[in-house]
């Protein structure tokens, strides 16, 4: 499949290992289908220089895929949550390890993980649920309002054995042309997220520290 990562850097030296652990899955390289979407990440951060778009040929045999989209949205909320804090209280640390025991799902057998880009208004859903102002009923719902993507994560070295760059495709990305889309989805996203949770449909019985 073609896939597509976007970046500030113009040059991208794969190795297994590297990344962050505080990104949504952990350590890994994140691509997605979407080369729309990966100009946009490409310039999401404040600044005032373009991106880089490279693109990807993944070889998909042999490799196991863990996609959150077949799992429940708590199993997603549990693994954004083993690597990225929602809140910094000590009521969301012994309640995010609680619910992480309980609705996470292992990933270590896993060569690549699929799911939603959690981007700035995720946050904005995550510290309204663990505040226990968002009924679980419609979670799924206001994570389809932020539009987040769906992003792959390589986690294996098999995994990253099997990426092979296209460096004749590599595209610049024009900053103030991408960060004004990327913004403006995330402002469009949350002001539709205030309307749902402020809505009647959300009735507030299922929330956060009831689910455990």
């Amino acid at each position: 499949m073609i896939l597509y990562h976007g970046s500030p850097n113009e040059i991208i030296t794969l190795q297994f290992g590297l990344g962050d652990e505080k990104h949504d899955y952990g350590k890994g390289f994140y691509l997605t289908e979407s080369i729309e979407l990966a100009k946009e990440w490409a310039v999401y951060r404040p600044g005032a220089l373009n991106g880089w778009v490279h693109k990807y040929e993944l070889d998909m045999a042999e490799l196991k895929i863990l996609d959150f989209q077949n799992k429940s949205v708590l199993s997603w909320l549990a693994e954004l949550m083993k690597h990225r804090d929602a809140a910094d209280s000590k009521r969301y640390r012994l309640l995010s390890k609680r619910f992480i025991e309980k609705y996470g799902v292992s990933t270590e057998e896993y060569d690549i993980i699929k799911g939603w880009r959690a981007n700035a208004s995720y946050f904005y859903i995550a510290k309204a649920f663990v505040r226990d102002e968002v009924d679980v009923d419609i979670l799924e719902e206001l994570l389809a309002l932020g539009s987040l993507g769906i992003q792959y994560c390589i986690k294996t070295q098999k995994a990253y054995e099997k990426l092979t760059e296209f460096h004749e495709d590599l595209q610049s990305v024009d900053f103030m042309q991408f960060n004004k889309k990327y913004n403006e989805r995330d402002i469009a996203a949350r002001e539709n997220m205030r309307k749902l949770i402020d809505s009647d449909r959300n009735q507030v019985t299922k929330v956060f520290s009831t689910l455990l």
